[in-house]
């Protein structure tokens, strides 16, 4: 994989350890971590119906990979004991905010308890490096106009966001308790709205938009005027490869807080209807019926951005693609995957032309 990133063959031949390998995010950085000569080892569940992105990507076989939950400790802990990584990205979990209604134990388990075992081996095993990937939902989301920084008050008015608050609340007790050093070896990282390629979860605007358009059934939206910080899968991705780069070679020292925002720049803060009109103009049916269901089944704020100017300052990271650039790199991967091309190679192409912005 050819990309001017020269920092990222730092983890050419180490052992990268990927919760959640089988989910949309996770399955883009396993990808993209192959790319960049890692031996990649994955756990997470079996890929769900609408889960295409992992085989598509030949994961099973690219990758070393554990079908495990991560609410079992036993069964995970042994995982981690055994592989004894170099670095751990841990990205697995109840990520559908409307799921979290309808299975709110299953959410907390996963989001709270899962989360708790990773630290828990991480520890035990004494892993030396840890990504931990919870959301932007995180924040107490009070609707208001500013961005969200990183030392902003937790909180969450639905299971979704609370359950990621309360995961980022333990981090810090098991980051003061036990990783707390003279350079920082664990971190976490707070990101959402995330769009891309190979994502068909439910409830999700993009990709029930995608599912709508390819076959040419009406859209419908639930909250059209919902401003979010919307950012094309590699954006944040890059963020956490830059950042566990920095731990691994301990170039962060512990004087930093370990929390981290990776979002778009603020022009990127689109409505939901804004990025509805410009996926169906990139698809090419300008036309395609559109209609609002005003029956709210579930809370969503009604707006959110990040604050990135930290991981500006202390990792050089930030966002390389407009909105339009977004969109596109979004259904171009679509569009592929709908002829058949061989997806492997789009995504690859994908990520090296995003390195090399």
């Amino acid at each position: 994989m050819k990309t001017n990133n020269s920092y990222l063959n730092n983890y050419k031949n180490l052992k990268v350890l990927i919760t959640g390998s089988t989910g949309f995010k996770g399955a883009w950085l396993s990808h993209w971590l192959l790319g960049l000569g890692a031996k990649v080892i994955g756990v997470g569940l079996k890929p769900e119906n609408d889960s295409i992105i992992f085989k598509s990507l030949n994961l099973n076989s690219n990758i070393k990979q554990y079908f495990i939950d991560i609410r079992n400790f036993k069964k995970i802990n042994h995982t981690i004991k055994k592989e004894k990584p170099d670095i751990i990205f841990h990205l697995a979990a109840q990520s559908i905010v409307s799921q979290s209604y309808v299975k709110p134990l299953e959410t907390f388990e996963t989001n709270v308890i899962g989360s708790v075992n990773i630290l828990e081996s991480v520890r035990l095993n004494r892993i030396p490096n840890l990504v931990y990937i919870t959301s932007d939902k995180c924040y107490l989301n009070l609707d208001k106009t500013g961005s969200y920084k990183e030392s902003d008050i937790l909180g969450g008015i639905d299971n979704y966001s609370s359950s990621k608050a309360s995961a980022e609340l333990i981090f810090r007790s098991f980051f003061l308790s036990y990783f707390k050093k003279d350079y920082l070896s664990a971190a976490s990282t707070r990101a959402g709205n995330v769009i891309g390629g190979g994502d068909f979860k439910k409830d999700r605007i993009v990709p029930d938009v995608i599912k709508s358009l390819s076959k040419k059934k009406t859209i419908i939206l639930r909250n059209p005027n919902a401003t979010r910080p919307w950012q094309h899968v590699l954006e944040p991705l890059s963020g956490y490869l830059i950042l566990g780069e920095k731990l691994i070679n301990k170039k962060l020292k512990s004087n930093l807080q370990p929390s981290w925002n990776f979002g778009p720049h603020k022009k990127n803060c689109k409505n939901v209807s804004e990025i509805v009109k410009l996926l169906v103009k990139e698809w090419g049916n300008k036309n395609h019926k559109v209609i609002i269901n005003k029956k709210k089944l579930f809370h969503e704020s009604k707006f959110l951005s990040l604050n990135i100017l930290k991981a500006k300052k202390e990792l050089k990271w930030e966002p390389r693609l407009s909105f339009k650039e977004t969109v596109n790199f979004t259904v171009d991967w679509y569009k592929n995957y709908f002829f058949d091309k061989k997806m492997i190679n789009i995504t690859t192409k994908q990520i090296e032309d995003y390195s090399n912005k």
